[in-house]
């Protein structure tokens, strides 16, 4: 017996299932040693022995059923089969039972041989089968006529070494390649930037439609961009590119959130990563409290803006701001909101998005609390001239919550062009004034307006600029209004270069961006909140005195309660001036004093309410009202936010793409994309490349446009991250097309 326990040092390249137990397997054999010493070992092919050690380790107490099972590739319920069959049969009940049909295969050659020969003749199967004494089944299979996917082992691989080239039968489904080595190093800090993607031949692999989305993905610049701003992620066997190509995936998916990837497979994900198996739930919400600990979310989403802006610079010219007001549903307390899809003030956290003239996302910030949007367009105006650059022409368009005269000065000072609709009552302008204007927008469309065109003056009430004007042009349009009636709508802008018409449909086009919201709500989880983390609001932040609504609304009851006042006075004096006939009436000071006495008490009582609301402060600090206020943190769903914009950048990107391939793009495009992001296909790795062979989609046309689009995807030459692979698209036949 030993005086102490040997020290627990594992053989190298062994993991770690159970303090002091070290688990090897390699191509040989197994290795289990439990403090140092070598305590079960078995070869290659030996599965009763491999189960022997699994079930001795239990019985040992060694490691726990479920440490063993997750070493040795099964679940605890295996594992305690395997404990019965050994306590009933012994060794000998670990043995494997021999799998598929007991007896001898009936299709010998020579039946095989009379099979051709009655094939040749002209028999049909069912003839055949019926001549033969098998099933139809064994006739194709003798007439080699079964598809893979009815005969999965028999797709074996066709080309040596890996190569799987052009045309060549890969397995279906094959074991991914094992990466304990390198989980074991990442469990001691020693890997590095995380384990590289490793790819393995194989057909028919789920979910391989995701990587069409890869040369998109690479023109958002998201990998680049948070490379550049976080360096990389502590030590582990998921870097940066992994997690992040993962939370796309998903996004892509249709499960946008962490705890998707519940019902996402890790390992059919895993297969596209390149990996073993994806990450999951507990991993991806650590590396993103990771990211969030860097605090740098904004400088990430002002990367991927600048890579939009440097890609795509024809969809510049105008930008659609909006404010967005995201929802929260839990318990804390949280500063309530206007939701105007509620058309109700609710607890909800204010982010103000930019998007281009196409309505796709350039970046976003969260508002402060309390703040309107035209204070929140004044503070981006210098990160949109950082984004555009300077000197460019840039026109941003809002709505009626960023109607402010002096706003409208500093836009236009700072170089900037303005389009919005005119807030408050307007002079309608005379019939004779409107003209019938068409014009075709940037998809080929024709909209015809009745519109006028005209000069608006606006005073400026505040800021610097008080006491100003500011002179934009103005051009109304009439539509028709209820009950037959006709409405005027004012846009206005300073772009004197516009046709009238262009004004109205680029003003119009602002519900782009609203269709982008109501997109992103559905498909990329846009109000989850991806974090359950808070932090105390500010509470000497200056918010509204809810006191002022208290003082207002007893200023309205005193002025209605002297008008009422004064009412019944008159009525009274009148009744006593003209008396009915017979009647005799009579004023005298008294009685006039006496009528008098409730209007004076209650313009008494109007002053006093004047005098009281004089006194009540507008703004508060936070903390004399709701000490426990909130706020949701904003560092992480930023990040997600930032990961699921370049998400749908590139599934919009693709969905353009089939313009010219497919007749009904402009109403099916993104349905489409989102079938051949969820279908299946081979993929095979061959030296400098990476070959994507897609199964059909479900209707002939859709497969030749999704042909369409892989020829185009493989043009772009794009390399799969973190490799020299570069990607090559193909799809496979539909069934009965040649």
């Amino acid at each position: 017996m030993l005086s102490q326990l040997p020290l627990p040092l594992l053989p190298a390249g062994a993991a770690e299932i159970a303090p002091g137990v070290g688990f090897l397997a390699a191509e040989q054999g197994g290795l289990v040693t439990v403090h140092g010493l070598a305590t079960f070992a078995w070869d290659a092919g030996d599965e009763a022995a491999r189960r022997l050690a699994a079930v001795q380790l239990v019985r040992l107490r060694a490691a726990s059923q479920g440490q063993v099972a997750a070493a040795f590739g099964a679940d605890p319920a295996t594992i305690w089969r395997w404990d019965q069959a050994l306590t009933a049969g012994g060794v000998a009940g670990l043995v494997p039972a021999r799998r598929g049909p007991k007896g001898a295969s009936k299709l010998t050659p020579g039946l095989a041989a009379r099979i051709a020969e009655l094939d040749a003749a002209g028999q049909t199967l069912r003839q055949i089968a019926a001549a033969t004494g098998v099933s139809t089944f064994s006739v194709r299979s003798a007439l080699g006529r079964v598809a893979s996917r009815e005969r999965p082992a028999l797709a074996a691989t066709a080309a040596g070494d890996g190569d799987a080239g052009e045309g060549a039968a890969v397995p279906v489904l094959p074991d991914p390649v094992r990466r304990d080595a390198e989980r074991a190093l990442a469990r001691r800090g020693l890997l590095g930037e995380g384990a590289g993607p490793v790819f393995t031949p194989g057909a028919r692999y789920p979910l391989a439609g995701l990587l069409l989305a890869l040369p998109a993905l690479a023109d958002t610049g998201l990998l680049d961009a948070a490379r550049q701003v976080y360096g990389q992620l502590r030590d582990g066997f998921y870097g940066m590119g992994a997690t992040l190509l993962t939370l796309v995936f998903l996004a892509l998916a249709g499960e946008p959130r962490a705890e998707g990837s519940t019902r996402v497979p890790p390992a059919a994900l895993g297969r596209v990563l390149g990996l073993d198996r994806a990450p999951e739930v507990k991993t991806i919400r650590r590396k993103l409290a990771e990211l969030a600990a860097a605090g740098k979310a904004a400088e990430l989403i002002m990367a991927l803006a600048r890579r939009h802006a440097a890609a795509r610079p024809d969809a510049l010219g105008f930008l659609y701001v909006d404010g967005h007001a995201r929802v929260y549903s839990g318990t804390r307390t949280v500063q309530k909101t206007h939701v105007a899809r509620l058309k109700f003030p609710a607890p909800a956290t204010m982010e103000t998005w930019v998007t281009d003239c196409r309505g796709d996302p350039v970046f976003m910030v969260v508002a402060e609390p309390s703040d309107s949007l035209a204070g929140e367009l004044r503070r981006l105006l210098p990160q949109l001239r950082g984004i555009v650059g300077q000197g460019r022409p840039v026109t941003v368009c809002f709505d009626r919550g960023g109607w402010s005269p002096a706003l409208f000065a500093d836009i236009t000072a700072a170089g900037f062009g303005l389009l919005t609709w005119r807030k408050g009552p307007a002079p309608d302008l005379p019939a004779d004034a409107f003209t019938t204007v068409t014009c075709t927008d940037d998809r080929g469309r024709e909209h015809q307006y009745d519109l006028a065109d005209t000069i608006a003056e606006l005073a400026i009430n505040e800021g610097p600029r008080k006491g100003q004007t500011v002179s934009l042009r103005q051009v109304t349009r009439r539509v028709p209004a209820k009950a037959g009636a006709i409405r005027q709508i004012h846009a206005l802008t300073s772009r004197d270069d516009l046709t009238a018409g262009e004004v109205c449909w680029r003003m119009s086009s602002r519900w782009r961006e609203e269709n982008y919201f109501r997109y992103a709500r559905t498909r990329f989880a846009l109000d989850a909140l991806d974090s359950y983390a808070a932090a105390p609001d500010d509470p000497d932040r200056m918010v509204p005195n809810p006191d002022r609504k208290t003082a207002a609304a007893r200023i309205r009851q005193a002025e209605a309660a002297a008008r009422a006042a004064e009412t019944a006075r008159d009525a009274a004096m009148l009744q006593l001036r003209s008396p009915a006939p017979g009647q005799a009436a009579y004023l005298s000071n008294q009685v006039i004093n006496a009528l008098a006495a409730p209007v004076e008490a209650a313009w008494r009582e109007l002053d006093d309410a004047d005098q009281a609301a004089a006194t009540v402060p507008a703004r508060v600090p936070l903390g004399t009202l709701t000490p426990d206020m909130v706020r949701l943190d904003a560092e992480t769903k930023q990040i997600t936010h930032a990961i699921r914009m370049a998400a749908y950048n590139a599934e919009t990107t693709l969905a353009r793409a089939l313009d010219g391939h497919y007749a009904r793009a402009g109403d099916e495009a993104y349905a489409l994309i989102r079938e051949a992001l969820a279908d299946s296909g081979d993929i095979c790795p061959a030296p400098g490349e990476l070959l994507i062979r897609l199964d059909p989609l479900t209707a002939p046309r859709r497969t030749a446009a999704l042909a369409a689009l892989c020829n185009q995807l493989s043009q772009a030459r794009a390399c799969y991250p973190g490799t020299d692979l570069v990607l090559r698209y193909e799809v496979k036949p539909h069934p009965g097309i040649a």
